[in-house]
């Protein structure tokens, strides 16, 4: 069961780190210095950007469960 959710979160944070970069900067910051203040017509539709932060969250929260699970796990062997 430790693998399983190991497994899950490797996987998890992968996706994580994908869904985060492809998010819209909101300006200032490290975005702009790396070229996020140049304006792309990707993602430029408001329900694309929405169903991506759906995405973004619904990872998050297996990432989450998977750290409390193992957390758990390694606290009660």
């Amino acid at each position: 069961m430790e693998l399983l959710f190991t497994v899950l979160l490797i996987i998890s944070s992968a996706i994580m780190i994908l869904l985060v970069l492809l998010h819209k900067g909101r300006g200032g910051g490290l975005s702009d210095m790396f070229g996020g203040g140049v304006s792309s017509s990707l993602g430029g539709s408001s329900v694309a950007e929405r169903n991506l932060d759906r995405f973004t969250v619904g990872i998050g929260i297996v990432w989450f469960a998977c750290v409390f699970a193992l957390g758990l796990m390694l606290a009660y062997q």
